[in-house]
């Protein structure tokens, strides 16, 4: 009996890598939430647009699981739409904490949200770094 690798790929990447690119994807979609709506702004100065989508990370780190624990029925009983303004929330939080980094008004937050979230998508899917396959028993005879 053998042990081998399943899945994509047997690189495996370290947690500070994952946590980069995590940062970086995050960026980049608030940066593109920047240019779809006027009502999100950065000031112009990359190192609030870097600060934001660090302090967005960290948000949706440690507040996003307790917020979709709490609002649990809701999800249910919208089948996941409730999770777009749980999104939005967290967006305002990043709001919050950032100075200079602004987003104005509900709707702007659910549309940065839904950008957010398609733009992470796609970068995800095209340049997600290879996870930890596990091991499993190949039977040889």
């Amino acid at each position: 009996m053998t042990y081998a690798r399943i899945g994509r790929g047997c690189r495996t990447y370290s947690s500070a890598v994952r946590f980069a690119f995590s940062w970086l994807s995050n960026v980049v979609a608030i940066w593109v939430a920047t240019l779809v709506f006027d009502g999100i702004t950065y000031g112009d100065r990359f190192w609030v647009l870097l600060l934001a989508g660090l302090v967005f990370g960290i948000v949706n780190l440690i507040v996003r699981p307790i917020v979709v624990l709490l609002a649990l029925p809701a999800v249910i009983l919208t089948l996941g739409i409730a999770l777009l303004f749980v999104n939005a929330l967290m967006l305002y939080l990043t709001d919050l904490i950032v100075p200079d980094f602004e987003v104005r008004g509900f709707w702007t937050a659910v549309g940065g949200a839904l950008i957010v979230w398609l733009v992470n998508l796609v970068i995800h899917g095209v340049l997600r770094p290879a996870e930890e396959q596990p091991l499993v028993r190949v039977w040889r005879w």
